[in-house]
């Protein structure tokens, strides 16, 4: 199973996109990873790492994975979280880098669960109309879960590998088919961790209670 990590830094990302693309892009995409740092200051993923390592990921995936060059799609990359995770804006996003790049992160963003509506409901329904975006924004959102399931044995509590893997097997990995080595990531990832498909052990089962 491929898994994606080797840019480390920004430094590396850089160095590793300059050969792809111009000059005048890659300071687009420094101006964004420098405002997503920002915005993003303190946050850590699940296993503890610094939130930064998976917009690289994300970013990582796109370029080498899928080959993409497209400078808007890379820095929604960079941004897809801003406005889910901080006090940004569509609004800040469209003034500072353009209403292409603003309505990719608004494609992905889980819009706040109105008061009083059941919270899973409204995921749901997220979810499901994922279906419906279009193939750039479909292939961000895919990039950015396959950096957040790559390791998901690492993920502190077994209970949401468990949640994690059955909801992207059903809602994520069906839309892999927008690009097939998206769906082959997707296929060999599914693998890797079907164990994760099974009921965990009852207790009182098992070799340690033997």
């Amino acid at each position: 199973m491929r898994t994606f990590g080797d840019w480390m830094s920004w430094d590396d990302a850089r160095d590793a996109l300059a050969g792809r693309l111009s000059a005048e892009d890659v300071e687009r995409l420094d101006a964004a990873y420098a405002f997503a740092t920002d915005r993003h200051a303190g946050q850590t993923r699940p296993a503890g790492e610094p939130y930064t390592y998976h917009l690289l990921e994300v970013v990582e995936i796109l370029s080498t994975a899928l080959n993409v060059t497209d400078a808007d799609l890379l820095t929604a990359a960079l941004l897809h979280d801003v406005v889910e995770d901080t006090p940004t804006t569509r609004t800040e996003i469209t003034q500072r880098f353009g209403p292409r790049v603003a309505e990719l992160v608004d494609h992905v963003t889980m819009p706040p669960t109105p008061p009083g509506d059941d919270r899973a409901a409204a995921r749901h329904r997220y979810l499901s109309r994922l279906r419906d975006l279009p193939a750039d924004a479909l292939r961000l959102k895919l990039a950015d879960r396959y950096s957040n399931v790559q390791r998901l044995h690492t993920h502190p509590r077994p209970a949401k590998q468990r949640a994690y893997y059955t909801e992207t097997c059903h809602y994520l990995a069906p839309l892999a088919v927008v690009d097939s080595r998206l769906a082959d990531l997707f296929t060999e990832w599914q693998h890797a961790y079907q164990h994760l498909a099974q009921p965990p052990p009852s207790a009182g089962s098992g070799p340690a209670d033997r």
